[in-house]
């Protein structure tokens, strides 16, 4: 009925995705760091100044499901890995590019920097309606 399994457990992190010595080999001493925070997912990526993303992740690909991938704990997880793999790059500040109305929003970026990278600056994204969609017409009783 098929192969069986075998899990090694000890010395190969295989649960960690994207290892640092794949992203160690990128050095680069300044970035921007993207942080997209819906109400369902909190998504962050890391990029050099011209853009190329070096580095992401999302609190999905961290393993939350469901409501629990919006929530401020889960996108903090998601800046303390991107705040470590940035670290192995030799990153020392980043600027910051937030867009999405998320409770991630605050969270991500302070678990970002207590991992001891500097923040130049913060700009928000955020798309604002001007006027909105159009208004339903009124109700005929």
């Amino acid at each position: 009925m098929g192969k069986k399994r075998i899990v090694k457990k000890g010395g190969d992190d295989a649960g960690s995705r994207g290892s640092s010595t794949r992203a160690s080999k990128r050095k680069l001493d300044a970035g921007m760091l993207y942080v997209e925070a819906t109400y369902n997912n909190t998504k962050v990526s890391l990029t050099d100044q011209r853009g190329n993303v070096v580095a992401w992740s999302s609190s999905g690909s961290l393993g939350f499901s469901g409501a629990k991938k919006g929530t401020p704990f889960a996108a903090a997880k998601v800046g303390e890995l991107l705040a470590d793999r940035a670290g192995v790059m030799g990153v020392k500040e980043v600027s910051v590019v937030v867009s999405g109305v998320g409770a991630g929003r605050e969270s991500s970026i302070r678990a970002f920097t207590s991992k001891g990278i500097h923040i130049t600056s913060i700009k928000d994204t955020t798309p604002v309606p001007h006027n909105g969609p159009r208004a339903p017409k009124p109700r005929r009783v």
